[in-house]
């Protein structure tokens, strides 16, 4: 990416135009506020609070003419524009649909939690917490209760929850009975009570650098009332990311399954886990407890052959939108 094309890009969050790196040569603009990204032009584009605004910021840091001739704007809806650089040779593929996924799906889930008046969501498979952190930076307020069982991992979780009260921590896995069991533990974010599959362990080479460490598991219907306890007109929604235990996380919450008016889970196409259910019996499992899909994101892919592996697939009880 040339210098100007980078100084540009870099000056627009001054006026409140959020930027998002999708890959080299390829950026998502989205406005905050009443700014607006406008096509001018086949090869241009204007992101503006009033006619002059950008211009006079571009001025300012650029030192003269800030036209951006060279990106291709593509529409995403009303506010945000996808800029594509057609003079930056190919890249990475797959990394930019990751990476514009992602984006969409942190949106999706936002707008969900706004039109549903979620005031608690249950983040259980917390790692050391950036679930919460991108709910935060989308502008949830609520209350996040975040589970993470593996001890280092859920010290960080607490550092990272400290500066907000309402962003509570439990160091515990959930499943469908209350035990004591060893979860294995696997650097990143791939630890699980689950062994892996011979899939799982030609694709994960970390799997071969496993511990294993005494963890406690809670049902989550043991622990809703207190981690509700203060508010008013309860609306929890549930995000699951359990490495193959999400149904059993979502089993140990009983009838009080009802209660929510939202989750997300990851549903896997290929199993990475032993034991771990495939997406099919996942999805049915959640429609039957009167879950429907409202998207679904790819969360890891074959780079070799393009498959995706699994999804987060977000869903919502339609009859608890209320009035």
């Amino acid at each position: 990416m040339s210098t100007l094309r980078r100084r540009i890009l870099d000056v627009l969050p001054k006026v409140k135009v959020h930027v998002r790196d999708l890959e080299p040569g390829t950026a998502l603009l989205s406005r905050r506020g009443d700014h607006r990204v406008t096509p001018v032009g086949p090869k241009s584009w204007l992101v503006s609070r009033s006619k002059d605004s950008l211009a006079k910021a571009m001025s300012r840091t650029l030192g003269g003419d800030a036209a951006a001739r060279e990106w291709r704007p593509v529409p995403l809806g009303p506010g945000a524009r996808l800029l594509v650089d057609d003079d930056q040779p190919g890249g990475d593929e797959w990394h930019m649909h990751k990476a514009a996924q992602d984006y969409l799906a942190e949106r999706h889930v936002a707008a969900l939690l706004r039109h549903y008046r979620v005031n608690c969501v249950f983040d259980v498979g917390a790692n050391v917490g950036q679930y919460a952190r991108r709910l935060r930076k989308h502008g949830y307020t609520g209350r996040i209760v975040s589970f993470e069982p593996v001890g280092a991992i859920a010290e960080k979780l607490r550092e990272a929850a400290a500066d907000d009260p309402d962003w509570w921590v439990y160091p515990n896995a959930l499943g469908r009975e209350e035990r004591v069991d060893n979860i294995n533990v696997v650097q990143g974010s791939m630890s699980s009570l689950l062994g892996p599959t011979e899939f799982g362990n030609q694709r994960y080479k970390r799997f071969r650098n496993t511990s294993e460490e005494e963890i406690v598991v809670r049902r989550l219907d043991a622990l809703m009332d207190e981690a509700l306890k203060g508010i008013d007109d309860p609306r929890p929604y549930l995000k699951l990311d359990t490495q193959g235990y999400d149904l059993e996380a979502f089993g140990g919450a009983g009838k009080r399954s009802a209660d929510f008016v939202g989750l997300q889970s990851e549903v896997a196409l290929m199993q990475i886990y032993e034991g771990m259910p495939r997406m099919h019996e996942a999805i049915a499992a959640y429609e039957a407890d009167g879950f429907e899909i409202t998207g679904m994101f790819p969360v890891t892919r074959e780079e070799a052959t393009g498959r995706v592996l699994e999804f987060d697939c977000v869903m919502v009880r339609a009859d608890a939108l209320g009035e």
